[in-house]
């Protein structure tokens, strides 16, 4: 049995290309759930594996990335007392048997950092042109590749995403955004989207090319992918450091949950909404028909004629 969903951004709340920044207190930053061991197990199993592509860091970054080390080891022995243990530099994850050494890794510090949660870490620095990608540890893109992110302003990291290119108000709203966030007060995002599987680790996008959901004549294996983003200014190095954590549920919890018909008319009527460029984005241009027909049927409304 699926858990029960927990986080449901697709109720018209947090609409998809959208910036939708709200405040965020502080004691809610970080999310752990019973899941935590299996996110660690892989963040370490892809640090292992394929470094490279999932771990990225500039020299000039590194006293920024020691400050989010050390704020969030703060952070989750603080908040999580029962979960994370600190003696020394060395913080015990209990239920997931692991020690992290603060202070003794190979690793860049934000992966160290990144290494104590489900949440992957990005930082931020503000350089010549722009808010930059300085470091980040990210095991679980969605349908994005950390290497071509690298080193890049934010209106390059946004250029695929359709009204958040280069010269587009969204961009310009971000910048001014990033540039008065202040230590006191972070903020949260969420983004979702619609895949075929339950896989953590997304780096590929077919740009909706091929069927996402199987080639019968029902969709298949529908999961609703959400990302909850937080955006933090560092204190000490004025560094800006992003969350993002996964959330997958299966498309038929919605038929569980007590506002379900209502929650799978909004995505349904969300997705009909798409623009061509959206759907490429999203990866549903050859799924949006089927895809709205099941979320009618969960939504117990007729087909559209």
């Amino acid at each position: 049995m699926a858990d029960p969903i927990v986080h449901t951004p697709y109720d018209g709340s947090s609409r998809p290309f959208t910036i939708g920044l709200k405040p965020l207190d502080v004691s809610q930053w970080i999310e752990v759930d019973r899941h935590l061991p299996g996110y660690l197990d892989e963040k370490a199993q892809l640090a292992a594996s394929i470094p490279d592509k999932v771990i990225v860091s500039q020299n000039s970054s590194l006293e920024a990335q020691n400050e989010i080390r050390d704020v969030l080891a703060e952070h989750v022995v603080s908040y999580f007392p029962d979960v994370y243990q600190r003696v020394d530099d060395i913080i015990t994850i209990k239920p997931a048997g692991r020690m992290v050494d603060l202070t003794g890794s190979d690793f860049p510090p934000i992966h160290i950092a990144a290494s104590l949660v489900q949440e992957d870490l990005v930082l931020m620095t503000k350089g010549e042109d722009g808010w930059q990608l300085a470091a980040a540890s990210v095991c679980f893109p969605s349908a994005w590749m950390l290497q071509e992110k690298f080193g890049k302003p934010m209106h390059e990291i946004h250029k695929p995403v359709p009204g958040f290119g280069q010269g587009t108000r969204n961009a310009e709203l971000i910048a001014r955004m990033f540039d008065k966030l202040s230590p006191a007060q972070p903020v949260i995002r969420w983004n979702w989207s619609l895949y075929g599987d339950d896989k953590l680790h997304h780096p590929a996008s077919d740009n909706g090319m091929k069927r996402r959901f199987g080639d019968a004549i029902e969709p298949r294996n529908i999961k609703l992918r959400l990302e909850r983003q937080t955006l933090r200014k560092l204190p000490e190095s004025g560094g800006l450091v992003f969350t993002i954590r996964i959330h997958v549920d299966p498309l038929e919890a919605l038929e569980n949950h007590s506002e379900g018909p209502a929650l799978a008319a909004s995505i349904a009527e969300q997705v009909l909404a798409f623009s061509p460029e959206e759907l490429s984005y999203k990866g549903l241009v050859k799924e949006r028909e089927r895809l709205a027909k099941r979320l009618n049927q969960i939504a117990g409304l007729p087909p559209r004629v």
